[in-house]
């Protein structure tokens, strides 16, 4: 019975001619030297691939090379594995491309592996002990620092037993990698087959594909179906991230397909000339950089030419840490999380790496959210603080503004966004938070997330689930959310504006929705969203349509009060005949900017009642005709505009605002000059 396949892959790394392959053919019966050019000068050229059984588990094993020529090979080989056989010849011992692979895999993020001591028939036993020493010595504070040496000779096959016990253990001891999130494969070759066509080889760094399905070809975004797959040589009908496969896609184009490029599931990744990431300078000597350095930069399979831009500083000094962007010579297709190196043009070396947070298609400019505008008095508080909602950010919370459609969402960011997304990337609910936290536009979709995270939306959906229960996360309508930082700061500044206001206008019941949505400048889902929220809370009230603190009370002084109660006296004795403003002027004696300051007043309390292009009604006469004219209609079916005017004992400048009124507000429907009861 064949062994299992799981989804994880070794890797070798070490110095030239340290036995590397000849160690992976002792452990696996494969020659991974498959060129020509590689027999006849008896190096590493290009990656090598093989199955390896490790009891009843098979494993994928990628050879690199050792010499210091094809660093940008070994890189795209060790950018893929799970764990590394580091292979140091007994007779040499450590050597400059130890030192560097061993630099490359820590800056690659690999934390398991094992230490093979190779051609120990070529010396004696106070030799083997020798390099172990220098060995332990050389690799303590690494991620080595713990693993086993162990001495083996390609040759005699001395300590190949030991060695595959401790192959176990390693792989019993490494996670395989996760399958649920989106397919991409950065390309290691391409070639074609006979009755196939175009076959592409590598590992894919995330998710899993099946024969069948469409993937699109980045950078040149050409779609293609897979038609069959091979898993560590095996025909398989799926691959998983991690595994070593070739993937038969004929309906791409062998001669447009080369090393760095990527095949993913569509929609998600996109080839950008810019990419922003967390950057560690090596602790040598002359490993440092300043503001538009060019360098290579290597991730995935890809080797780039880019020129790097501190966001802290203008230089960086060996061993320093920092946020930096790139600007590359070729576009990228990269995912958060992807591991770099980087390396300078002269002397060529490597100097660096780290993880990237997102590539981008414009220089990122750093910058400030919009903060709530301060409100004098008393700032609005959230409600006491619970399990259920967390607490309020400080007073000045930063609330990012509504993007324009054409800006890219991280065109703009702050360096706290950028420092939250390095601690989060990695965790499907931290990243999803941050995510939800930093959007420019507050509320967040499904389909906006998942884009984000490279995260399939079923995933994405079982996340924000956890995130609602646990109160950092708030559904807005069906389709959106917001986070709950957002969401406190954001009714904070809607409480203040409405707030604001009562002092401006104690006599108004308070504002508008439209009013506070152009104040605000709130999407509509938003904003309905929050006042929904600030409603149940008890934190907002609504009163004659318009939105107040529920602390409020109108307040009219003196004379206002006085012109109030007069005005609204006037209507109410004029129900079908109300005055004009002339009218009203002369009758209480008030300059006519006072009139219309009180009519809008009596208009918010609804004690006044616009009707269309028409003359405005006491809240009193609006009701008395409705009941007349739905009395009316009950009893004969329909009422011809003519008729009205009687009814009221008016005149028609009167009546027939009102009836255009009913037409709007759906109480009647009207059919040329004849209306009928709305139904």
């Amino acid at each position: 019975m064949p062994a299992e396949q799981i989804n994880l892959t070794l890797g070798t790394a070490g110095h030239i001619d340290h036995g590397k392959t000849a160690l992976v053919k002792c452990l696996t019966g494969c020659d991974t030297d498959r060129l020509k050019e590689e027999k006849e000068r008896g190096l590493s050229i290009e990656l090598g691939f093989a199955p390896c059984v490790v009891g009843d588990l098979q494993v994928g094993i990628v050879d690199v090379p050792g010499h210091e020529n094809f660093i940008k090979t070994m890189v795209a080989g060790a950018a893929g594995v799970d764990a590394v056989m580091l292979v140091v010849a007994a007779d040499d011992g450590i050597m400059p491309q130890t030192r560097e692979h061993m630099d490359i895999l820590t800056l690659l993020g690999i934390r398991h592996g094992l230490i093979v001591l190779t051609k120990i028939d070529r010396v004696g036993p106070e030799r083997v002990e020798q390099v172990r020493a220098e060995l332990r010595g050389y690799l303590s504070g690494t991620f080595l620092a713990d693993a086993p040496i162990l001495p083996v000779s390609n040759v005699t096959f001395e300590g190949l037993g030991d060695l595959h016990q401790a192959l176990g253990t390693l792989v019993r001891s490494t996670a395989p990698r996760r399958t649920d999130g989106v397919f991409r494969l950065p390309v290691e070759r391409t070639f074609t087959a006979k009755g196939y066509g175009t076959v592409i080889c590598g590992i894919p760094v995330s998710g899993q594909a099946a024969v069948g399905d469409e993937v699109v070809l980045l950078p040149h975004n050409v779609r293609g179906r897979i038609k069959a797959i091979q898993v560590f040589k095996r025909p398989g009908k799926v691959v998983l991230a991690g595994q070593c496969t070739a993937i038969n896609i004929p309906h791409l184009e062998h001669s447009i397909i080369e090393r760095g490029h990527v095949i993913a599931t569509p929609g998600y990744f996109e080839a950008r000339p810019w990419c922003v990431g967390l950057l560690r300078l090596l602790p040598h000597e002359g490993a440092s950089i300043k503001s538009g350095t060019q360098l290579k930069l290597h991730t995935g399979t890809s080797e780039l030419l880019a020129h790097v831009y501190p966001l802290e500083s203008t230089r960086l000094e060996p061993g320093q840490e920092a946020l930096v962007q790139f600007r590359l010579e070729s576009p990228l297709t990269a995912g958060p999380g992807d591991r770099f190196i980087v390396r300078s043009l002269s002397p060529v070396r490597t100097i660096g790496g780290g993880m990237l947070i997102d590539t981008l298609p414009q220089r990122l400019k750093l910058g400030g959210r919009t903060s709530c505008p301060p409100s004098s008095g008393e700032r609005a508080s959230c409600p006491p603080h619970s399990v259920e909602r967390p607490p309020c950010p400080p007073s000045g919370a930063k609330i990012p503004p509504r993007p324009s459609p054409s800006r890219h969402p991280t065109a703009r960011i702050t360096l706290e966004e950028l420092r939250e997304r390095v601690q989060a990337i990695g965790d499907d609910k931290a990243f999803i938070a941050c995510c939800a936290r930093w959007t420019p536009q507050l509320a967040i979709k499904e389909s906006e997330l998942s884009l984000q995270t490279k995260l399939p939306p079923s995933r994405v959906r079982a996340v924000v689930a956890e995130l609602i229960r646990e109160g950092r996360l708030f559904p807005l309508g069906s389709s959106a959310w917001i986070h709950a930082d957002a969401a406190c700061a954001a009714e904070d500044h809607l409480l203040g504006l409405i707030e604001a206001y009562h002092r401006q206008s104690p006599e108004s019941p308070g504002l508008t929705l439209e009013e506070l949505r152009t104040s605000c400048s709130f999407s509509k889902e938003v904003l309905d969203g929050l006042i929904a929220r600030l409603k149940t809370q008890s934190r907002l009230t609504q009163r004659n349509h318009r939105l107040a603190l529920p602390s409020h009370r109108e307040n009219l002084a003196g004379p206002d009060q006085q012109l109030f109660d007069a005005i609204d006296a006037l209507y109410r004795q004029r129900l079908f005949n109300p005055p004009g403003e002339d009218e009203l002027a002369a009758a209480t004696g008030a300059r006519p900017p006072d009139v219309q300051r009180v009519l809008k007043i009596l208009l918010e309390h609804e004690r006044l009642i616009r009707t269309p292009d028409g003359p405005l009604f006491h809240k009193e006469a609006v009701e008395k005709a409705r009941e007349i004219l739905v009395a009316t209609l009950k009893q004969e079916g329909k009422l011809e505009s003519v008729r009205w005017k009687y009814l009221l004992n008016t005149t028609r400048k009167y009546a027939i605002p009102l009836l255009d009124y009913f037409d709007r507000i759906g109480v009647t429907r009207r059919l040329n000059n004849t209306r009928y009861l709305k139904t």
